[in-house]
């Protein structure tokens, strides 16, 4: 007797696979990859001139300046890297700080339950009617020089002038935290209604063990997702403040503050198209394959969408 040949069984594919092999996050991917990478050694890499100011102002791109110069006659390809720098770093470290703090705020909330839980998302509540643009305004005005003086104090007299760069990573941080924390509480209010939790619960772990062991490992999916989504929230919401001036200060540039400048030289006789062309160009190709990664990632790692 002939018996049938076994099925082979195929593995399901990783979020990793998942991911490079479809075109739109590859391209997200790549992009992401190319505009850091640029940031990060390209200013290392451009001549010394590159970023003195010289009587060239307002030349049009060409060999020697590919992006063009700005008023200053400073090389605008240089100055678009720096201010990826800034932007990037603005963007990553204010999402981290909410990821942190969202979490944790989310977690114990959403676990404690009872009066403490209702307290703690009234605040959220509380904090989400002040506009964003207020709280941010009263920290820089409040803080910026004892942030300052801490950093001389400190030895890092080098960096006083990066203070404003601090104050707006902390305080974007702590202004995107509170949707984080709504994600991560409801969450966690279905999961602690599972079985084990409450067998974790009947052999007396305690409850730091069961937020970190059995509760975090489940939310880290979501949790990604939102992080990926965080970055371009925060590296716009940096870009538009600097748009008004009240964010990156000069000599230091973000693709706001350069965006800002473009605009400032936009008229109808004589248009300088590629101060405004190439930082939004940057930016938006930017915030672009951060969204695509991050709705590429939600999508892969959906238990519905596995095979």
């Amino acid at each position: 007797m002939i018996s049938a040949p076994a099925k082979k069984i195929t593995e399901a594919p990783g979020i990793w696979q998942r991911l490079w092999g479809r075109g739109v996050p590859r391209i997200a991917m790549v992009v992401l990859a190319i505009v850091t990478l640029a940031a990060i050694v390209g200013p290392e890499l451009m001549p010394a001139r590159a970023r003195e100011v010289s009587g060239d102002q307002y030349s049009p791109p060409a060999l020697a300046h590919p992006f063009g110069t700005d008023l200053e006659g400073r090389d605008l390809l240089y100055r678009v890297l720096e201010g990826a720098r800034i932007s990037l770093l603005v963007g990553i470290s204010g999402a981290f700080i909410s990821f942190f703090v969202g979490t944790a705020y989310g977690l114990v909330a959403g676990y404690s339950g009872g009066r403490l839980d209702s307290g703690m998302m009234r605040a959220v509540e509380i904090l989400y009617s002040i506009p964003r643009l207020i709280i941010i305004l009263v920290f820089i005005n409040a803080f910026d020089k004892y942030v300052k003086t801490w950093m001389a104090n400190a030895g890092l007299g080098g960096m006083v002038g990066d203070s404003r760069v601090v104050i707006l990573i902390l305080c974007l941080g702590l202004i995107e935290w509170l949707t984080m924390a709504r994600i991560v509480r409801g969450q966690v209010l279905t999961l602690k209604a599972q079985q084990y939790v409450a067998a974790a619960q009947a052999l007396g772990q305690s409850h730091f063990k069961i937020l970190t062991r059995h509760l975090l490992p489940n939310l880290l999916g979501i949790i990604v997702v939102y992080l990926t989504l965080t970055v371009p929230a925060v590296i716009l919401d940096e870009s538009f403040l600097s748009f008004l001036g009240l964010g990156i200060q000069a000599p230091q540039a973000s693709w706001g503050s350069l965006l800002a400048d473009g605009a400032s030289v936009i008229n109808p006789i004589k248009s300088n198209w590629w101060l405004l062309v190439f930082p939004a160009f940057a930016m938006c190709a930017t915030l672009l394959s951060l969204n695509f990664l991050g709705d590429a990632i939600r999508e892969a790692m959906d238990p519905k969408a596995r095979r």
